[in-house]
């Protein structure tokens, strides 16, 4: 038995805006995956849901007329993985998701919900900062003073993912605001390609002990751009902008794998844990984007997109 007070199921964006200015306590449930565990621990026991399952407009995947990727957070990971719009373009994002859990967990498990409970370890997070994804947040409109309107409108407003991230398990979400969109502009994946890296000590249903994303734009063996994400490298997935800076523009070579190895190691800060040791994961955190980065080369000289058929897997 789960010990739920209430459970409230909602019908429109307005709706659920609403009930959660009514109620800020309440727990925001889509595919349950994460939720239903809590309760089931008892770290949520006694809770007030509002599930948002049955609200259309955030289900699906589309390209606007600008070509950018609109990704709605009710979107299972069985649907990114499958999509023609994510496969065509972005499919390192299909190859991140597709690390999630078991078919069961990636058939209800939602996009929304992988980046919105705050864990460093979402395999979808770090790939999302890699591709520069743009979150989009739907709440009650407010008043100049900053009181909300009594009307019922409703305002949007667009973070980058980074800055979603408050700190371990909290994003920026302010009460009665959900997550209604997640967008990647064409000028973040157009030309470029990109290579997931997973470790985990076994091939399925594993947490990641480290997870690293590359995203980057090769002319031969020329990195004109890059960007290195990781998740649980800290307590929040992230970028590593001072390494990305140092290796741009150069040839991919030892040298560049040199420079990598170091810079690394200023911007990451993993922490002990009976999954691994710091050591462990600064170890991983080295050899991680460097594998990456030639695995890139080849996929580049291919000519295929961001992981088209690129046989990424667990170490």
């Amino acid at each position: 038995m789960y010990d739920i007070e209430k459970n409230t199921s909602v019908k429109s964006v307005s709706e659920a805006v609403r009930v959660l200015c009514a109620d800020p306590a309440a727990v925001i449930i889509a595919g349950g995956s994460d939720v239903l565990i809590k309760i089931r621990s008892g770290k949520l026991a006694g809770c007030r849901l509002v599930s948002i399952r049955e609200i259309p407009e955030l289900h699906g995947i589309g390209l606007e007329d600008d070509e950018t990727i609109c990704i709605r957070p009710l979107s299972t990971f069985t649907e990114i993985s499958e999509n023609s719009i994510i496969r065509e373009r972005i499919p390192v994002l299909a190859w991140a998701v597709d690390q999630v859990g078991g078919p069961q967990i990636r058939n209800i498990g939602t996009i929304g919900g992988n980046i919105s409970n705050g864990v460093t370890s979402a395999d979808s997070a770090s790939t999302l900062c890699a591709l520069n994804a743009e979150i989009e947040i739907t709440g009650p409109a407010k008043n100049s003073d900053g009181t909300l309107k009594t009307d019922g409108s409703l305002s949007v407003r667009r973070v980058p993912i980074l800055e979603y991230y408050v700190k371990a398990g909290k994003v920026c979400l302010e009460p009665g605001e959900i997550c209604t969109g997640i967008r990647i502009y064409k000028k973040d994946y157009d030309g470029y390609c990109g290579y997931y890296f997973k470790y985990g000590k076994r091939n399925a249903m594993e947490i990641a002990t480290l997870g690293c994303s590359v995203v980057a734009k090769i002319n031969g063996t020329l990195l004109e751009d890059v960007r290195i994400a990781f998740g649980v490298a800290g307590p929040v997935p992230m970028r590593c902008p001072g390494t990305e800076k140092a290796i741009r523009g150069k040839n991919i070579d030892d040298n560049l794998f040199r420079i990598l190895e170091k810079e690394i190691l200023t911007e990451i800060h993993p922490r002990d844990s009976w999954r691994a040791s710091k050591a462990f994961r600064l170890q991983l955190a080295k050899e991680m984007p460097v594998r990456s980065l030639k695995a890139l080369v080849e996929i580049s000289a291919a000519g295929l997109k961001a992981g088209s058929n690129a046989k990424v897997g667990l170490l």
